[in-house]
């Protein structure tokens, strides 16, 4: 069997409740094109996102058979929320068009699992209307701004400007509180599963680096209490809804809105072994890894700093991945991968395979990818919104290979001879 053909082979995750038919997952990736509540005014901007149609048809084009989508971050709060145009999973007017995108992925025969995201201090309360909050009230130590401009005034606002507020243990327990109510809504909903959303720089990585992470009490000081945060979080959601409903992704080579700690191998393992020792019976879901990225270093210092901060030789999920690996988990990977080397990770133990560009203009990426069709070129620009208005460019705009083919002849056909 070719490496290209192990990855259409069968897998089995959520303690084999689901028997996936390929090995090609479409990664969680922020779109934004949510749609408002409420149209909102500069004294009460509107702060609660929608999924509609739009969104559905998105999900349901890159459905495939026996196949996983993972959503684009969820926030389980208002102040969890990191960009605009990002449908949370928090209030009862969001339920609709959630389960449209659950129908729409579940009529092609796909699985999809509610990735549930909070973005700590990687917000702004022009937009989260709140905070932002964080381990620690960890300042950003450049002028770094957020990435879209305010509703109103349109300004960019620089993250330094709002440092974050660290959170009591109140409000821990609180956070803990609404990813609870946003997993149980989103199983009520019909979605398979969740995700954690545990690497990108978000709350829960705020929690696992030292350089952001400088409490003094049980939920900080060393690889252990910075862990608690995770596991806290990830018990809470286990006994909701049950273990094998819920997966986590973690990054410990992540270097993404400044997560600069050290002692990563001791935090990372730590974590691993205790995610994999308390799940050894009822397993998670899966545990969803982000390959290392060297291209966020951007200066010597930081290169040092990170290497300083890795104690083995060579860097890698390799030693996290196979202490989850050991006690039966289910383990995926993200990042680096493309058409022709997909199977390679496959071959390095990796039980799946993650893609996001390419999904977004590949709506039939498994297809393509099993009968060695071209790809389709990814348009950055319209990654993260439609700045022209147009919802539908660079989103549902894309065919499918067949499609494509169509539409071609139908152009040829128009030519006159």
């Amino acid at each position: 069997m070719s490496a290209t053909e192990s990855l259409f082979t069968p897998l089995k995750i959520a303690n084999g409740r689901i028997e996936l038919k390929h090995r090609i997952i479409m990664a969680p990736m922020t779109r934004n094109r949510g749609v408002p509540l409420a149209a909102g005014t500069p004294e009460a901007p509107n702060r609660t996102w929608l999924a509609d149609d739009l969104v559905a048809l998105y999900y349901g084009q890159r459905a495939s058979p026996g196949g996983l989508l993972i959503t684009e971050g969820v926030p389980p709060s208002i102040e969890a929320s990191g960009m605009p145009n990002v449908p949370g999973l928090f209030d009862q007017s969001q339920v609709p068009g959630w389960k449209k995108v659950v129908e729409a992925v579940h009529a092609k025969g796909g699985y999809i699992y509610a990735q549930l995201w909070h973005a700590g201090r990687a917000t702004i309360p022009q937009f989260s209307g709140a905070g932002p909050f964080s381990s620690s009230a960890t300042p950003w130590d450049t002028d770094e701004k957020f990435p879209f401009r305010t509703p109103f005034t349109k300004e960019k606002i620089a993250y330094q400007d709002h440092p974050p507020i660290a959170m009591t243990h109140e409000q821990i327990k609180k956070t803990i509180g609404d990813f609870v109510s946003a997993a149980k809504l989103a199983i009520e909903i019909g979605f398979d599963g969740i995700e954690i959303n545990g690497g990108n720089g978000n709350l829960l990585d705020q929690f696992l680096h030292s350089n952001i992470n400088t409490r003094t009490d049980e939920y900080g000081g060393s690889p252990e209490k910075r862990s608690r945060f995770v596991l806290e979080l990830t018990a809470a959601l286990a006994e909701a809804i049950g273990a094998s409903n819920v997966g986590i992704r973690l990054e410990p080579t992540g270097l993404y809105q400044h997560t600069r700690g050290a002692e990563r191998v001791e935090t990372w393992s730590y974590l691993c072994q205790q995610l994999a020792d308390t799940y050894s019976a009822e397993k998670l879901s899966y545990a969803h890894f982000i390959e290392p990225r060297f291209d966020r270093i951007d200066s010597e210092a930081e290169k040092d700093g990170f290497y300083k901060s890795w104690s083995l030789p060579e860097v890698s999920n390799e030693p996290f991945k196979k202490i989850l690996a050991n006690k039966g988990i289910p383990v995926i990977s993200c990042g680096g991968w493309d058409e022709k080397n997909a199977g390679e990770a496959l071959q390095k133990g990796y039980d799946g395979v993650v893609f996001a560009r390419c999904f977004t203009s590949n709506p039939d990426l498994p297809e393509r990818i099993q009968k060695g069709l071209p790809l389709s070129e990814y348009d950055r620009s319209r990654f993260y919104g439609s700045w022209d208005g147009i919802r539908e460019n660079g989103y549902t705009n894309y065919p499918t290979y067949e499609e494509g083919l169509e539409k071609a002849k139908e152009q040829e056909e128009k030519v006159p001879s």
